[in-house]
Order: structure tokens, then sequence, then C-alpha cells
């Protein structure tokens, strides 16, 4: 029986991380091709303002239906949102050197997976560490919006560090509260759907998160 349920467990996280891979391929995959055709850069940073709030839209909307809609909408929300992520990450492989962006995206999955391994074995509750990690993402939105005002490099530096930490913290929680939630509604079989591309868009944001703010601190700009 234990077999069962470890089993059980196992699938809903492949579930969650095949869920996390798919945004990935898509976001990465949609900001090659916009970096590399005219048009489509002409047409995301003509209308950049405009693709930026229909991505937060999109998210919000995703959000905000969470007990709502049925696992087939919440795969075509994140699809969407993956989509939309994807026009505006195009801007990596314009300003930043290949080489250098496929080195910090393996130091961040390194990473990523250490504090992922982390929060699905510790026993140590981390809720209280989340309010506090919750608590610094809304500082770092903060100071990243003073600092487009400022332009102060060393500020944006700092910036970057504390978002390294706090997404990586981040990643632990919401491991383990994914955990959680596979306890919770273990005998339904459609909530653990939803859950697995839920938990696949929290775990892909802690990963895209983590990746920037590497690469605004280690990687190689184009000459």
């Amino acid at each position: 029986m234990v077999i069962k349920s470890d089993n059980r467990m196992s699938n809903f996280f492949s579930k969650v991380y095949f869920w996390m891979f798919i945004g990935l391929l898509i976001s990465g995959g949609v900001a090659y091709y916009t970096s590399v055709s005219p048009s489509m850069i002409r047409f995301v940073y003509g209308n950049y303002i405009w693709v930026l709030l229909l991505e937060l839209l999109v998210v919000i909307i995703f959000s905000a239906l969470r007990k709502k809609v049925t696992p087939f909408v919440a795969k075509i929300l994140f699809v969407l949102y993956s989509l939309m992520s994807g026009l505006t990450l195009s801007s990596i492989f314009i300003v930043y050197k290949l080489d250098s962006i496929g080195v910090v995206f393996l130091s961040s999955a390194l990473m990523f997976a250490l504090l992922a391994a982390y929060g699905y074995v510790t026993k140590q509750d981390l809720s209280s560490l989340g309010k506090i990690l919750i608590f610094a993402l809304i500082t770092i939105v903060i100071m990243s919006v003073i600092n487009i005002f400022v332009g102060n490099s060393t500020f944006g530096i700092v910036v970057s560090i504390i978002s390294v930490v706090v997404f990586l913290g981040l990643t632990a929680w919401d491991m383990q509260a994914l955990k959680a939630m596979y306890n919770y509604y273990a005998s339904n079989d459609d909530e653990l759907n939803k859950v697995a591309i839920y938990g696949a868009l929290d775990l892909y944001l802690d990963f895209i998160n983590i990746f920037l703010s590497l690469l605004n601190l280690f990687g190689k700009e184009n000459d």
C-alpha cells in the first residue's frame, strides 16, 4: 500500500515537471524565434507595454481562476502564459551571448534542482519561511520598480542577488506546499491534475526568476 502511494506521488510530480518542462520549452522556443525574426522584434518591442500587460493579465486570470477552471482550461492558460512569457524573454537572446545563456541556464537548473530536492525531502515546516519570502518578494518588486527610474547598476546587482536567494527559498517552499496539496487531494484525480498544472506554473516562475537574476549577475553581453 505504501509503495502504491509512493508511485502515485511520483506520478503526480512527474506531471508537474513535465508541464514545467513544456512551459520552458515553449518560452525558450518563442524567445529565440522572436530574437532572430526582424518582424517579430518590431512587433514585440513596438508594442512592448501591451505585450507585458497581456502577459500579466494572463497570469492574473490564471491565478484568480485556480479553484474554478477544469484541468484542460488550466493547461490552455499555462501554454498561453508560456507563449506570452517567451515574447518578453526574447531580449535575453538579443542582449547576451548564446554560450553565456547556456552556462547560466545549466547553473540555474542545478541550483533549482538542489532546492527542489530539499523542499521535497525536508521534515522541517517551511510555512513560516514562506511568509517571509513573500514579503521579500514584494520588496524586490518595489526595489525593481524604483531602479527603473534610478538606473543604478550597483542597486540592480543587489536586487539580483536578493532575488536569487528569495526564489531559491520559494522553490523549496513550493515543493513542500505541492506535497501537502498532493496529500490533501490524493483521492481526487481531477484536482490533482489541476494542481499539477498550477504547481508547474509556480516552479516555472521560480526557475525563470533564478535564471534571469543569475544572467543579470554573470551573463556576458554581446559586443
